[in-house]
Protein backbone atom coordinates (compact mmCIF):
# COMPACT_ATOMS: atom_id res chain seq x y z
CA UNK A 1 0.00 0.00 0.00
CA UNK A 2 1.58 3.20 -0.64
CA UNK A 3 1.97 5.54 1.99
CA UNK A 4 0.25 8.34 2.86
CA UNK A 5 1.34 11.76 1.75
CA UNK A 6 -1.55 14.03 2.53
CA UNK A 7 -3.55 14.49 5.44
CA UNK A 8 -7.56 15.32 3.96
CA UNK A 9 -8.71 16.17 7.27
CA UNK A 10 -6.48 18.79 7.70
CA UNK A 11 -7.02 20.19 4.63
CA UNK A 12 -10.96 20.29 4.45
CA UNK A 13 -10.37 22.28 8.37
CA UNK A 14 -8.33 24.82 6.88
CA UNK A 15 -9.76 24.97 3.25
CA UNK A 16 -13.35 25.37 4.66
CA UNK A 17 -12.32 27.91 7.18
CA UNK A 18 -11.06 29.85 3.93
CA UNK A 19 -13.67 29.87 2.18
CA UNK A 20 -15.93 31.01 5.21
CA UNK A 21 -13.88 33.83 5.66
CA UNK A 22 -13.59 34.91 1.94
CA UNK A 23 -17.80 34.71 2.25
CA UNK A 24 -17.65 37.26 4.71
CA UNK A 25 -16.38 40.13 2.71
CA UNK A 26 -19.46 40.13 0.41
CA UNK A 27 -23.20 39.63 0.77
CA UNK A 28 -22.94 36.77 -1.06
CA UNK A 29 -20.11 34.82 -2.84
CA UNK A 30 -20.14 33.19 -6.10
CA UNK A 31 -17.00 30.38 -5.59
CA UNK A 32 -16.41 28.56 -8.88
CA UNK A 33 -14.94 25.47 -8.05
CA UNK A 34 -12.52 24.01 -11.03
CA UNK A 35 -11.48 20.39 -11.91
CA UNK A 36 -13.65 17.73 -11.04
CA UNK A 37 -16.48 18.05 -8.09
CA UNK A 38 -17.08 14.24 -7.64
CA UNK A 39 -14.87 11.45 -8.15
CA UNK A 40 -11.58 13.70 -8.46
CA UNK A 41 -9.14 10.61 -9.50
CA UNK A 42 -6.32 13.05 -10.49
CA UNK A 43 -5.81 14.43 -7.13
CA UNK A 44 -6.34 11.07 -5.21
CA UNK A 45 -3.46 9.67 -7.52
CA UNK A 46 -1.28 12.80 -6.98
CA UNK A 47 -1.57 13.42 -3.32
CA UNK A 48 -2.06 10.21 -1.50
CA UNK A 49 -4.42 9.92 1.07
CA UNK A 50 -6.67 12.35 -0.56
CA UNK A 51 -10.08 11.24 -1.32
CA UNK A 52 -11.77 11.53 -4.57
CA UNK A 53 -14.83 12.99 -3.11
CA UNK A 54 -13.18 15.26 -0.71
CA UNK A 55 -14.70 18.37 -2.64
CA UNK A 56 -17.90 16.91 -1.51
CA UNK A 57 -16.95 16.48 1.93
CA UNK A 58 -16.30 20.46 2.22
CA UNK A 59 -19.81 21.04 0.57
CA UNK A 60 -21.74 18.90 2.88
CA UNK A 61 -20.05 20.89 6.05
CA UNK A 62 -20.73 23.81 4.22
CA UNK A 63 -23.96 22.76 3.19
CA UNK A 64 -25.85 25.53 5.68
CA UNK A 65 -24.26 28.38 3.81
CA UNK A 66 -24.60 27.24 0.13
CA UNK A 67 -26.03 26.00 -2.73
CA UNK A 68 -24.68 24.46 -5.88
CA UNK A 69 -25.38 25.47 -9.26
CA UNK A 70 -24.72 23.43 -12.69
CA UNK A 71 -22.89 24.59 -15.36
CA UNK A 72 -23.00 23.10 -19.34
CA UNK A 73 -21.80 24.28 -22.68
CA UNK A 74 -24.35 23.65 -25.61
CA UNK A 75 -21.66 23.36 -27.84
CA UNK A 76 -20.28 20.39 -26.17
CA UNK A 77 -23.41 18.85 -25.87
CA UNK A 78 -24.35 19.25 -29.20
CA UNK A 79 -21.21 17.55 -30.39
CA UNK A 80 -21.22 14.76 -27.86
CA UNK A 81 -18.03 15.48 -26.35
CA UNK A 82 -16.48 12.84 -24.65
CA UNK A 83 -14.60 12.91 -20.61
CA UNK A 84 -11.86 11.20 -19.45
CA UNK A 85 -12.43 9.10 -16.41
CA UNK A 86 -15.60 7.40 -17.14
CA UNK A 87 -15.68 7.37 -20.90
CA UNK A 88 -18.90 9.24 -21.34
CA UNK A 89 -20.40 12.14 -23.56
CA UNK A 90 -20.21 15.73 -22.18
CA UNK A 91 -24.19 15.30 -21.05
CA UNK A 92 -23.83 12.55 -19.58
CA UNK A 93 -21.25 13.47 -17.39
CA UNK A 94 -23.24 15.93 -16.39
CA UNK A 95 -26.42 14.25 -15.86
CA UNK A 96 -23.80 11.89 -13.38
CA UNK A 97 -22.59 15.51 -11.79
CA UNK A 98 -26.08 16.28 -11.12
CA UNK A 99 -26.74 12.54 -9.45
CA UNK A 100 -23.81 11.95 -7.86
CA UNK A 101 -24.70 15.13 -5.77
CA UNK A 102 -27.63 13.73 -5.12
CA UNK A 103 -26.46 10.75 -3.87
CA UNK A 104 -24.18 12.58 -1.58
CA UNK A 105 -27.50 14.38 -0.20
CA UNK A 106 -26.40 17.34 -2.26
CA UNK A 107 -29.44 19.38 -4.49
CA UNK A 108 -28.94 20.92 -7.49
CA UNK A 109 -30.20 24.37 -6.86
CA UNK A 110 -30.02 25.23 -10.78
CA UNK A 111 -28.76 24.38 -14.59
CA UNK A 112 -27.28 27.07 -16.78
CA UNK A 113 -26.92 25.82 -20.33
CA UNK A 114 -24.40 28.43 -21.78
CA UNK A 115 -23.10 29.22 -25.51
CA UNK A 116 -27.00 28.36 -26.27
CA UNK A 117 -27.92 29.05 -29.87
CA UNK A 118 -30.55 26.94 -30.61
CA UNK A 119 -28.93 23.06 -30.30
CA UNK A 120 -31.45 20.80 -30.11
CA UNK A 121 -29.51 18.23 -27.65
CA UNK A 122 -29.50 21.37 -25.10
CA UNK A 123 -33.30 21.76 -25.86
CA UNK A 124 -34.01 18.01 -25.10
CA UNK A 125 -31.59 17.88 -21.87
CA UNK A 126 -33.56 21.26 -20.40
CA UNK A 127 -36.67 19.28 -20.94
CA UNK A 128 -35.79 16.70 -19.05
CA UNK A 129 -33.68 18.56 -16.29
CA UNK A 130 -36.81 20.38 -15.94
CA UNK A 131 -39.63 17.44 -15.62
CA UNK A 132 -37.50 16.12 -12.74
CA UNK A 133 -37.94 19.45 -10.81
CA UNK A 134 -34.44 21.05 -11.79
CA UNK A 135 -34.63 24.69 -12.80
CA UNK A 136 -32.86 25.07 -16.04
CA UNK A 137 -31.49 28.83 -17.74
CA UNK A 138 -30.46 29.18 -20.81
CA UNK A 139 -27.71 31.87 -22.26
CA UNK A 140 -26.73 33.19 -24.88
CA UNK A 141 -23.33 33.54 -26.16
CA UNK A 142 -22.36 37.12 -25.77
CA UNK A 143 -21.00 38.60 -29.42
CA UNK A 144 -17.32 39.76 -29.21
CA UNK A 145 -16.64 38.23 -25.30
CA UNK A 146 -14.53 38.67 -23.63
CA UNK A 147 -12.63 41.24 -25.32
CA UNK A 148 -15.73 43.92 -26.05
CA UNK A 149 -15.99 45.00 -22.48
CA UNK A 150 -18.64 47.77 -23.19
CA UNK A 151 -20.64 45.24 -25.25
CA UNK A 152 -20.47 42.94 -22.36
CA UNK A 153 -21.08 45.11 -19.36
CA UNK A 154 -24.21 46.50 -20.55
CA UNK A 155 -27.86 45.93 -21.32
CA UNK A 156 -26.92 44.20 -24.88
CA UNK A 157 -24.60 42.01 -22.87
CA UNK A 158 -24.93 40.38 -19.63
CA UNK A 159 -27.90 41.98 -19.28
CA UNK A 160 -29.81 39.83 -21.88
CA UNK A 161 -28.92 36.85 -19.82
CA UNK A 162 -31.74 35.33 -17.12
CA UNK A 163 -30.97 36.22 -14.03
CA UNK A 164 -31.02 33.19 -11.59
CA UNK A 165 -32.31 33.81 -7.89
CA UNK A 166 -30.33 32.09 -5.27
CA UNK A 167 -31.18 31.64 -1.21
CA UNK A 168 -27.77 30.65 0.77
CA UNK A 169 -24.70 33.15 1.32
CA UNK A 170 -22.42 30.82 -0.70
CA UNK A 171 -23.01 29.94 -4.34
CA UNK A 172 -20.83 26.98 -5.46
CA UNK A 173 -20.74 27.18 -9.27
CA UNK A 174 -19.54 23.81 -11.49
CA UNK A 175 -19.63 22.25 -14.23
CA UNK A 176 -19.14 18.34 -15.75
CA UNK A 177 -15.54 19.79 -17.65
CA UNK A 178 -13.59 22.48 -19.29
CA UNK A 179 -15.26 25.36 -21.46
CA UNK A 180 -18.84 24.89 -19.16
CA UNK A 181 -18.97 28.42 -19.01
CA UNK A 182 -18.75 28.61 -14.90
CA UNK A 183 -16.90 32.07 -15.20
CA UNK A 184 -19.34 33.52 -17.48
CA UNK A 185 -22.73 32.31 -15.72
CA UNK A 186 -20.50 34.10 -11.93
CA UNK A 187 -20.12 37.54 -14.14
CA UNK A 188 -23.80 38.19 -15.02
CA UNK A 189 -24.75 37.53 -11.19
CA UNK A 190 -22.41 39.84 -10.06
CA UNK A 191 -23.85 42.45 -12.95
CA UNK A 192 -27.40 42.21 -12.05
CA UNK A 193 -26.71 41.96 -8.20
CA UNK A 194 -24.33 45.31 -8.80
CA UNK A 195 -27.26 47.04 -10.56
CA UNK A 196 -29.95 45.89 -7.42
CA UNK A 197 -27.31 47.53 -5.02
CA UNK A 198 -26.78 43.94 -3.70
CA UNK A 199 -22.62 43.33 -3.48
CA UNK A 200 -21.53 40.15 -4.27
CA UNK A 201 -18.32 38.83 -4.82
CA UNK A 202 -16.52 35.87 -6.90
CA UNK A 203 -13.91 33.58 -5.61
CA UNK A 204 -12.01 30.37 -7.25
CA UNK A 205 -11.49 27.23 -5.59
CA UNK A 206 -8.73 25.69 -7.72
CA UNK A 207 -6.82 22.47 -6.65
CA UNK A 208 -4.32 22.75 -9.11
CA UNK A 209 -1.71 24.11 -9.53
CA UNK A 210 -0.74 24.73 -6.12
CA UNK A 211 0.06 28.44 -5.75
CA UNK A 212 2.91 28.38 -3.19
CA UNK A 213 4.22 24.81 -4.29
CA UNK A 214 7.72 25.69 -6.64
CA UNK A 215 6.65 26.31 -10.70
CA UNK A 216 8.57 22.86 -11.61
CA UNK A 217 7.59 20.68 -8.21
CA UNK A 218 6.18 17.25 -10.05
CA UNK A 219 2.72 18.26 -8.36
CA UNK A 220 2.30 21.11 -10.60
CA UNK A 221 3.85 19.68 -13.89
CA UNK A 222 1.31 16.84 -13.25
CA UNK A 223 -1.12 19.13 -13.85
CA UNK A 224 0.16 20.36 -17.08
CA UNK A 225 0.18 16.45 -18.41
CA UNK A 226 -3.37 16.57 -17.10
CA UNK A 227 -4.30 19.22 -18.69
CA UNK A 228 -2.14 18.49 -22.23
CA UNK A 229 -5.15 18.38 -24.21
CA UNK A 230 -6.24 21.48 -23.31
CA UNK A 231 -2.49 23.40 -23.52
CA UNK A 232 -2.71 24.80 -20.13
CA UNK A 233 0.94 25.84 -18.79
CA UNK A 234 1.73 26.48 -15.37
CA UNK A 235 3.55 30.44 -15.03
CA UNK A 236 4.19 32.53 -12.12
CA UNK A 237 1.79 34.83 -11.45
CA UNK A 238 3.27 38.30 -13.15
CA UNK A 239 0.52 40.04 -11.44
CA UNK A 240 1.34 38.88 -7.94
CA UNK A 241 4.67 39.06 -8.13
CA UNK A 242 4.54 42.53 -8.59
CA UNK A 243 1.83 43.62 -6.15
CA UNK A 244 3.54 41.50 -3.02
CA UNK A 245 6.48 40.10 -4.43
CA UNK A 246 5.74 36.71 -3.19
CA UNK A 247 6.34 33.75 -6.22
CA UNK A 248 2.82 32.41 -6.97
CA UNK A 249 1.61 29.71 -9.58
CA UNK A 250 -1.16 30.38 -11.29
CA UNK A 251 -1.78 28.73 -15.43
CA UNK A 252 -1.36 30.62 -18.71
CA UNK A 253 -5.32 31.08 -19.47
CA UNK A 254 -6.30 32.75 -15.44
CA UNK A 255 -3.00 34.88 -16.34
CA UNK A 256 -3.62 36.17 -20.18
CA UNK A 257 -7.95 36.44 -18.97
CA UNK A 258 -6.93 38.45 -15.66
CA UNK A 259 -6.41 41.98 -17.45
CA UNK A 260 -9.64 41.59 -19.18
CA UNK A 261 -11.33 40.39 -15.91
CA UNK A 262 -10.41 42.88 -13.97
CA UNK A 263 -11.91 45.61 -15.79
CA UNK A 264 -15.24 44.15 -16.30
CA UNK A 265 -14.91 43.00 -12.43
CA UNK A 266 -14.32 46.85 -12.21
CA UNK A 267 -16.92 47.94 -14.69
CA UNK A 268 -19.65 45.92 -11.50
CA UNK A 269 -17.90 47.17 -8.57
CA UNK A 270 -15.42 44.70 -7.65
CA UNK A 271 -11.77 45.68 -7.35
CA UNK A 272 -10.73 43.94 -4.50
CA UNK A 273 -8.30 41.17 -6.48
CA UNK A 274 -5.17 42.28 -7.97
CA UNK A 275 -3.63 39.25 -9.39
CA UNK A 276 -5.75 36.05 -10.17
CA UNK A 277 -3.87 34.02 -7.47
CA UNK A 278 -5.78 36.42 -4.72
CA UNK A 279 -8.59 35.38 -6.65
CA UNK A 280 -8.11 32.09 -5.85
CA UNK A 281 -9.33 30.08 -2.42
CA UNK A 282 -6.58 27.21 -2.34
CA UNK A 283 -5.22 25.43 0.82
CA UNK A 284 -4.26 22.25 -1.10
CA UNK A 285 -0.16 22.46 -0.16
CA UNK A 286 -1.46 22.77 3.64
CA UNK A 287 -2.59 18.96 3.38
CA UNK A 288 1.10 17.61 2.42
CA UNK A 289 2.36 15.71 4.79
CA UNK A 290 4.96 13.80 3.27
CA UNK A 291 6.90 15.59 0.07
CA UNK A 292 8.63 13.06 -1.14
CA UNK A 293 5.28 10.66 -1.50
CA UNK A 294 3.39 13.49 -3.50
CA UNK A 295 6.35 13.78 -5.55
CA UNK A 296 6.66 10.17 -6.86
CA UNK A 297 3.03 9.77 -6.91
CA UNK A 298 3.01 12.90 -9.14
CA UNK A 299 5.65 11.66 -11.16
CA UNK A 300 3.85 8.44 -12.23
CA UNK A 301 0.70 10.45 -12.78
CA UNK A 302 2.60 11.88 -15.44
CA UNK A 303 3.72 9.04 -16.92
CA UNK A 304 0.24 7.49 -17.14
CA UNK A 305 -1.27 10.62 -18.85
CA UNK A 306 1.40 10.01 -21.09
CA UNK A 307 0.69 6.59 -22.10
CA UNK A 308 -3.31 7.56 -22.16
CA UNK A 309 -2.23 10.20 -24.66
CA UNK A 310 -0.61 7.93 -26.89
CA UNK A 311 -3.36 5.64 -26.88
CA UNK A 312 -5.72 8.43 -27.66
CA UNK A 313 -3.17 9.90 -30.16
CA UNK A 314 -3.26 5.85 -32.00
CA UNK A 315 -6.92 6.37 -32.18
CA UNK A 316 -6.74 9.55 -34.04
CA UNK A 317 -8.24 11.42 -30.89
CA UNK A 318 -5.38 13.71 -30.09
CA UNK A 319 -2.54 15.45 -32.06
CA UNK A 320 0.90 14.30 -31.78
CA UNK A 321 2.13 17.25 -29.99
CA UNK A 322 -0.01 16.64 -27.05
CA UNK A 323 1.92 13.27 -27.02
CA UNK A 324 5.16 15.29 -27.13
CA UNK A 325 4.39 17.95 -24.28
CA UNK A 326 3.96 15.15 -22.06
CA UNK A 327 7.33 13.69 -23.11
CA UNK A 328 8.89 17.14 -22.50
CA UNK A 329 7.65 17.65 -19.23
CA UNK A 330 8.98 14.22 -18.29
CA UNK A 331 12.23 15.33 -19.58
CA UNK A 332 11.99 18.30 -17.21
CA UNK A 333 11.71 15.73 -14.31
CA UNK A 334 14.71 12.92 -15.56
CA UNK A 335 12.04 10.64 -15.76
CA UNK A 336 10.80 8.14 -18.56
CA UNK A 337 8.15 5.67 -19.50
CA UNK A 338 10.58 2.86 -17.55
CA UNK A 339 10.19 4.89 -14.61
CA UNK A 340 6.88 2.97 -13.96
CA UNK A 341 7.80 -0.40 -12.80
CA UNK A 342 4.99 -2.47 -14.18
CA UNK A 343 6.19 -1.62 -17.99
CA UNK A 344 8.79 -3.65 -18.06
CA UNK A 345 7.55 -6.32 -16.38
CA UNK A 346 4.36 -6.20 -18.60
CA UNK A 347 7.06 -6.05 -22.19
CA UNK A 348 8.65 -8.97 -20.39
CA UNK A 349 6.28 -11.27 -20.45
CA UNK A 350 4.76 -10.46 -23.74
CA UNK A 351 9.04 -11.61 -24.95
CA UNK A 352 8.54 -14.48 -23.06
CA UNK A 353 4.97 -15.27 -24.80
CA UNK A 354 6.49 -14.99 -27.72
CA UNK A 355 9.26 -17.47 -27.06
CA UNK A 356 5.51 -19.55 -26.91
CA UNK A 357 5.26 -19.38 -30.84
CA UNK A 358 5.85 -23.16 -31.67
CA UNK A 359 3.13 -23.57 -28.82
CA UNK A 360 0.27 -22.56 -31.10
CA UNK A 361 0.47 -18.50 -30.04
CA UNK A 362 1.99 -17.20 -33.37
CA UNK A 363 1.02 -13.75 -34.07
CA UNK A 364 -0.39 -13.20 -30.73
CA UNK A 365 2.27 -11.76 -28.34
CA UNK A 366 0.82 -9.58 -25.28
CA UNK A 367 1.80 -9.04 -21.49
CA UNK A 368 0.62 -7.50 -18.36
CA UNK A 369 1.71 -6.77 -15.33
CA UNK A 370 0.12 -5.40 -11.86
CA UNK A 371 1.82 -4.29 -8.77
CA UNK A 372 0.67 -4.99 -5.29
CA UNK A 373 2.92 -3.66 -2.58
CA UNK A 374 6.07 -4.65 -3.64
CA UNK A 375 5.69 -7.51 -5.42
CA UNK A 376 4.70 -7.67 -9.78
CA UNK A 377 2.79 -10.50 -11.20
CA UNK A 378 2.71 -10.49 -14.95
CA UNK A 379 0.12 -12.17 -17.20
CA UNK A 380 0.73 -13.12 -20.78
CA UNK A 381 -1.73 -14.55 -23.33
CA UNK A 382 -2.69 -18.19 -24.21
CA UNK A 383 -5.55 -19.87 -25.96
CA UNK A 384 -8.23 -19.58 -22.83
CA UNK A 385 -7.46 -15.58 -21.79
CA UNK A 386 -6.23 -12.62 -22.57
CA UNK A 387 -3.36 -11.62 -20.59
CA UNK A 388 -4.75 -9.44 -18.11
CA UNK A 389 -7.39 -11.81 -17.22
CA UNK A 390 -4.62 -14.16 -16.87
CA UNK A 391 -2.59 -11.12 -14.37
CA UNK A 392 -5.50 -10.47 -12.60
CA UNK A 393 -6.07 -14.20 -12.01
CA UNK A 394 -2.73 -14.93 -10.45
CA UNK A 395 -3.15 -11.74 -8.57
CA UNK A 396 -5.90 -12.85 -6.74
CA UNK A 397 -4.24 -16.23 -6.46
CA UNK A 398 -1.25 -14.40 -4.39
CA UNK A 399 -3.09 -12.08 -2.34
CA UNK A 400 -5.35 -15.15 -1.75
CA UNK A 401 -2.25 -17.43 -1.20
CA UNK A 402 -3.61 -20.02 -3.64
CA UNK A 403 -1.44 -22.25 -5.16
CA UNK A 404 -1.09 -21.39 -9.23
CA UNK A 405 -1.67 -24.70 -10.14
CA UNK A 406 -5.51 -25.14 -8.78
CA UNK A 407 -8.08 -23.46 -11.25
CA UNK A 408 -10.39 -21.23 -10.15
CA UNK A 409 -13.16 -21.58 -13.31
CA UNK A 410 -13.29 -24.97 -15.45
CA UNK A 411 -12.06 -24.74 -19.04
CA UNK A 412 -15.41 -25.15 -20.43
CA UNK A 413 -16.44 -22.02 -18.62
CA UNK A 414 -13.78 -19.64 -19.44
CA UNK A 415 -14.11 -20.46 -23.45
CA UNK A 416 -18.06 -19.17 -23.37
CA UNK A 417 -16.94 -15.67 -20.99
CA UNK A 418 -15.63 -13.01 -23.45
CA UNK A 419 -14.48 -10.35 -20.85
CA UNK A 420 -12.68 -9.60 -17.69
CA UNK A 421 -15.86 -8.36 -16.15
CA UNK A 422 -17.68 -11.40 -17.02
CA UNK A 423 -15.20 -13.49 -15.54
CA UNK A 424 -15.11 -12.01 -12.37
CA UNK A 425 -18.73 -12.23 -12.34
CA UNK A 426 -18.06 -15.79 -12.88
CA UNK A 427 -15.95 -16.26 -9.86
CA UNK A 428 -18.50 -14.79 -7.83
CA UNK A 429 -21.21 -17.31 -8.75
CA UNK A 430 -18.60 -20.10 -8.51
CA UNK A 431 -17.82 -19.41 -5.33
CA UNK A 432 -20.80 -20.43 -3.27
CA UNK A 433 -19.40 -24.08 -4.36
CA UNK A 434 -15.92 -23.54 -4.59
CA UNK A 435 -13.87 -22.45 -1.26
CA UNK A 436 -10.70 -21.24 -3.16
CA UNK A 437 -12.73 -19.15 -5.48
CA UNK A 438 -14.31 -17.77 -2.54
CA UNK A 439 -11.40 -16.46 -0.85
CA UNK A 440 -10.10 -14.88 -4.16
CA UNK A 441 -13.15 -12.81 -4.30
CA UNK A 442 -12.86 -11.61 -0.84
CA UNK A 443 -9.51 -10.16 -2.23
CA UNK A 444 -10.66 -8.29 -5.11
CA UNK A 445 -11.03 -4.61 -3.10
CA UNK A 446 -7.37 -5.01 -2.26
CA UNK A 447 -6.90 -4.80 -6.42
CA UNK A 448 -8.25 -1.09 -5.90
CA UNK A 449 -5.45 1.74 -6.76
CA UNK A 450 -2.99 -1.00 -7.99
CA UNK A 451 -0.96 -0.19 -11.00
CA UNK A 452 -1.23 -1.95 -14.04
CA UNK A 453 0.66 -2.13 -17.85
CA UNK A 454 -0.34 -3.80 -20.40
CA UNK A 455 1.70 -4.48 -24.11
CA UNK A 456 -1.61 -3.98 -25.94
CA UNK A 457 -4.40 -2.81 -26.57
CA UNK A 458 -7.41 -4.33 -24.60
CA UNK A 459 -10.97 -4.93 -25.57
CA UNK A 460 -13.13 -2.43 -24.27
CA UNK A 461 -14.48 -5.26 -22.08
CA UNK A 462 -11.90 -5.53 -20.97
CA UNK A 463 -10.86 -2.23 -20.19
CA UNK A 464 -14.33 -1.57 -17.95
CA UNK A 465 -13.33 -4.35 -16.25
CA UNK A 466 -10.12 -3.05 -14.87
CA UNK A 467 -12.03 0.22 -14.57
CA UNK A 468 -14.70 -1.47 -12.46
CA UNK A 469 -12.07 -3.07 -10.07
CA UNK A 470 -10.59 1.05 -9.79
CA UNK A 471 -7.05 -0.25 -11.25
CA UNK A 472 -4.72 2.05 -12.67
CA UNK A 473 -4.26 1.08 -15.99
CA UNK A 474 -1.81 2.08 -18.72
CA UNK A 475 -1.35 0.55 -22.37
CA UNK A 476 1.41 0.21 -25.37
CA UNK A 477 -1.71 0.07 -27.34
CA UNK A 478 -0.13 -2.48 -30.11
CA UNK A 479 -3.21 -3.27 -32.20
CA UNK A 480 -3.24 -7.04 -31.57
CA UNK A 481 -5.70 -8.37 -34.55
CA UNK A 482 -6.67 -11.20 -32.80
CA UNK A 483 -7.73 -9.05 -29.86
CA UNK A 484 -10.09 -7.17 -32.07
CA UNK A 485 -11.61 -10.72 -33.00
CA UNK A 486 -11.94 -12.13 -29.81
CA UNK A 487 -12.90 -8.76 -28.20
Amino acid sequence: MLKKGFDVDKYLRIQSEEILNRSKRFKKLYLEIGGKLCYDFHASRVLPGYDPNTKIKLLRELRNYSEIVVCASAKDIESSKMGGDFGLTYEAMTLKLINDLRDFGLDVSAVVINRFSDEKKALKLKRYLENIGIRVYLQKEIEGYPADIDKIVSEEGYGQNPYIETNKPIVIVTGAGPGSGKMSFCLSQLYFDHIKGNESGFAKFETFPVWDLPLEHPVNIAYEAATADIGDVNMVDPFHLQESGITAINYNRDIESFPILKKILGRIGQQVYKSPTEMGVSKTKQGIIDDEVVRWAAKQEIIRRYFRHKKENLLGIVGKEVVDRIEKLMQKLGIDEKYREVVKYARQAALEAEKEEDKGNKGFYCGSAIQIGNKIITGKNSELLHSESACIIKALKYLANIPADIHLLPESMINNIRTLKQKISALAVASSTNPFVLECINKIPLLKSCEMHTTHLPTKGDEVGLRDLGINLTTDAELTPKIYLRG
